[in-house]
């Protein structure tokens, strides 16, 4: 490993090996190499002079990149395509005559940059499957366990952790659902030409225009696409790159909600915030290795780090997707070549930092720590507030004035609250109210108003109705892919 360059952290830190290889060069020029058959095999059937010798040649020699020939030769041309072009006709001397024939370079660009994205997106929806599942099970164990909810970061009726956990999954899921569609809705480029007007197929087909169309035909079923794009300039719509990157854009936006909800509670911006938020409130944790730091300078740290670090790259994957978003934008006419140094950069790092979010949800997923009596403890902190309706009800059954009660209710709330937060002292709201004859009510039967679990209204069976109804059957479609778990560089 050279230790004088810049190297990208996604490749030394957070990425996986799978990911970077379907942004590595290997596989960009082995499926430059691919689609040069498969236009080979689509004009030999419509009866362009081409062997069978000359394909099995191109075959025989799609997986041995040349690199250092292509590198010299595009010294000298300044023409990556044409560099490549030569390079596989060194290997391939009987076919090298028939290589990109009718092509303009986009056919290899575009088409490639589809099917990467394509290969991105399913590894992306893989993870997040995975991730989903892992939640599935931890909301339904936890989906009876009351917990204060929070509206403006303050204490509000309460819900269940299961419950809470819900939230996460269903904004992952409109995630994993938009994913798939853009799969299945992707297109490949085709053969368009120059200038989208497949002039150089008429030429090379003798005007034939339906041998210009089975021929991108062929090609996209040779590439494993249902169909290529109706119209285009030299190449596709930017607008393409946009509506993936937003995809990813959303994961993003899913697992930062989670980091920052995390840490909060412990002390990927949906999952990352809420895990951090509740990482502060000390309820729940991420996992914490037995020798990992938290601070170089507290030793008792427990800093919620990869929830932190899912925040961090989701804020520069969000970020990212305005670039596509310019590049659709300021494109000029038929072709421009203002998007490419730009996507090559743009497109690639969205996908492996998406990546290096879901690693990490996954390996935080796998272990997350709940601390039950911490969170029943802050329950049972507030809940006298919230249960002076029901305990003002059953004074009233006792035959009590319901407006005398609620009157006295707001002035030993307020005295409670003054206890706790200018004295420091614990809520003594209900033993302000067994004392108080008005209320003529038995300590017993304030607690037994007092159960958490009546406050919680339809939160577990609603945990039950999500996931029989919109996750497990998600789940047993994608059964063959799931069971994944993720080990973290650093």
């Amino acid at each position: 490993m050279s230790t004088n360059a810049y190297e990208s952290p996604f490749s030394s830190r957070y990425a996986s090996e799978e990911m970077q290889y379907v942004f590595s060069q290997d596989n960009k020029f082995k499926t430059w190499r691919k689609l040069w058959i498969a236009l080979a095999k689509a004009e030999k059937a419509l009866g362009i002079n081409i062997t069978d010798e000359q394909i099995a040649e191109l075959e025989a020699n799609k997986d041995n990149i040349n690199y250092e020939i292509a590198r010299e030769r595009e010294k000298l041309v300044r023409h990556d395509v044409m560099s490549h072009v030569y390079a596989y006709g060194c290997e391939c001397p009987n076919a090298k005559g028939i290589i990109h024939l009718g092509a303009t370079s986009c056919y290899v660009g575009d088409n490639t940059d589809v099917i990467i994205m394509r290969e991105g997106l399913e590894i992306v929806r893989r993870k997040l499957l995975n991730v989903i599942a892992m939640l599935a099970k931890f909301a339904q164990q936890y989906k009876d366990m009351p917990c204060l909810a929070y509206t403006h970061l303050q204490p509000a009726q309460l819900t269940t952790v299961g419950k809470r956990a819900t939230l996460w999954i269903n904004e992952l899921l409109m995630d994993e659902q938009e994913i798939e569609a853009r799969i299945k809705s992707l297109k490949l480029l085709g053969s368009k030409g120059t200038t989208g007007t497949q002039a150089s197929f008429m030429e090379l087909f003798n005007g034939d225009e339906e041998k210009c169309k089975k021929a991108e035909q062929m090609i996209a079923q040779e590439m494993g696409f249902e169909s290529c794009v109706p119209v285009s300039g030299q190449t596709y719509s930017r607008k393409m790159d946009y509506y993936v990157l937003s995809n990813l854009s959303a994961v993003a936006q899913s697992a930062s909600k989670f980091s920052n909800d995390m840490r909060l509670l412990q002390s990927a911006h949906k999952f990352s915030n809420d895990i951090r938020l509740l990482q502060h409130l000390k309820e729940i944790e991420e996992p914490f290795e037995k020798n990992q730091i938290g601070s170089s300078a507290m030793p008792y740290k427990r800093n919620p780090m990869r929830s932190e670090r899912i925040t961090s790259l989701a804020r520069y994957v969000m970020a990212d997707a305005l670039n596509p978003a310019i590049t659709a934008a300021t494109q000029w006419f038929e072709r421009t070549l203002d998007d490419s140094a730009n996507k090559r950069i743009s497109v690639a790092e969205a996908f492996l930092g998406v990546d290096s979010i879901l690693n990490i949800m996954l390996n935080i997923c796998d272990g997350l720590v709940v601390y039950p009596k911490v969170i029943h403890q802050r329950v049972m902190r507030e809940l006298p507030f919230m249960a002076t309706e029901n305990i003002m009800m059953s004074a009233v059954k006792k035959g009590g004035d319901r407006q005398v009660l609620h009157e006295q209710l707001r002035v030993h709330s307020q005295a409670a609250a003054r206890v706790v937060k200018e004295e420091g002292g614990e809520n003594d709201l209900i033993d302000r109210i067994v004392a108080d004859p008005l209320f003529n009510l038995k300590k017993e039967e304030i607690v037994a108003i007092l159960d958490p679990a009546n406050f919680t209204g339809r939160a577990p069976s609603q945990v039950t109705e999500f996931l029989n109804e919109c996750v497990n059957p998600v789940l047993e479609a994608n059964k063959d892919i799931l069971g994944e778990h993720a080990e973290l560089n650093v």
